[in-house]
């Protein structure tokens, strides 16, 4: 006989009657039942009182007997909460019923938040797609990753819930390879080499990364020179850990700041110490960090077939790079 039998009530509600002495808990058995959805997920609907057990709220961890019926309530967005779709211009790599994967334009925010809750790519994504994942939170439906407002590149984003789920866990165990081109000034002495620092909040400027010695995340970047002039560099830039501003960091703290990176030391005060007074007028012309997602490779989460997608420059970097040769 099944452990269970199951009933489903049509979305937002399901139920479960337990057939046998399972002695399991709660958040456990909801997980392995309902692979679309996180243990963490079905642990904060269990404290919010969206699960209930005999008519009973209960904890996490409560210990499933026979017999017991379990309740569970997928929380709708409130009204004021939803997002409403903005059409956009995107430029779509790839895209099937599960995933989705685009070049940002440099200039567009990821996902809604303090100051920016129109015009991100979340709302151009609602648009274009039927779905997204929602098991992020409300505000970053399908979002597993996220590149900075001035950065361009390539990002996925999760169409169902399945692949959601798979897309965190490659990120969360490093199997997704991602590559970036970045502009910076000076010229390394050498042709590449490893950055392993652990960064944290900046101690004074909290809005900003830091490369800290005593605590923070381990974070490591390795890099290689593209092409080099006399006064600047293009480097290839492969990230091992995903942190927050990681590679404006690591370059900075190298020596190296990203061209255009006004906040870790590659804006216009850098650019007027250029000895080339021609580049360093186009160099002062220049409005955002010249730092591109160009390479984006991970596995699909339910063909698990290999993807690997490049992401062409956009046209102020390609321009910029036109310029230097």
């Amino acid at each position: 006989m099944s452990a269970l039998e199951i009933e489903t009530q049509g979305d937002p509600e399901c139920s479960f009657v337990v057939r046998d002495e399972l002695n399991q808990r709660l958040d456990i058995f909801l997980s392995e039942h309902c692979s679309e959805h996180s243990r963490s997920r079905f642990k904060k609907l269990i404290q919010d009182g969206l699960v209930l057990v005999n008519e009973q709220r209960v904890k996490p961890g409560y210990e499933l007997r026979y017999g017991d019926k379990i309740v569970v309530w997928l929380p709708v967005l409130k009204a004021q909460e939803q997002l409403v779709p903005e059409p956009m211009p995107l430029e779509i790599l790839y895209e099937d019923e599960d995933i989705i994967v685009v070049n940002k334009a440099p200039g567009v925010v990821v996902h809604p938040g303090a100051g920016h809750e129109e015009g991100t790519l979340v709302h151009g994504l609602l648009a274009h797609c039927s779905r997204l994942a929602m098991q992020g939170a409300p505000q970053r439906p399908g979002i597993v990753h996220r590149l900075d407002q001035n950065t361009s590149g390539a990002l996925v984003a999760a169409k169902s819930e399945r692949a959601y789920l798979n897309l965190i866990q490659q990120f969360k165990e490093h199997r997704v390879h991602k590559e970036y081109l970045a502009l910076v000034y000076g010229r390394p002495r050498e042709g590449g080499g490893e950055i392993r620092t652990q960064l944290d909040r900046h101690p004074v400027d909290r809005k900003k990364m830091a490369v800290s010695v005593k605590k923070g995340r381990e974070a490591v970047s390795l890099w290689s020179v593209e092409k080099a002039w006399d006064e600047v560099a293009l480097l290839r830039v492969t990230i091992q850990t995903g942190r927050t501003h990681q590679i404006r960091v690591h370059l900075s703290h190298s020596g190296h700041p990203v061209v255009g990176d006004e906040t870790y030391g590659g804006g216009k005060r850098r650019a007027r110490s250029l000895k080339d007074k021609t580049l360093q007028q186009l160099f002062l012309q220049i409005d955002r960090q010249m730092l591109h997602a160009w390479h984006l490779a991970f596995e699909h989460p339910l063909s698990h077939a290999p993807l690997s997608f490049t992401a062409p420059l956009a046209s102020d970097f390609a321009e910029l790079l036109n310029r230097l040769s």
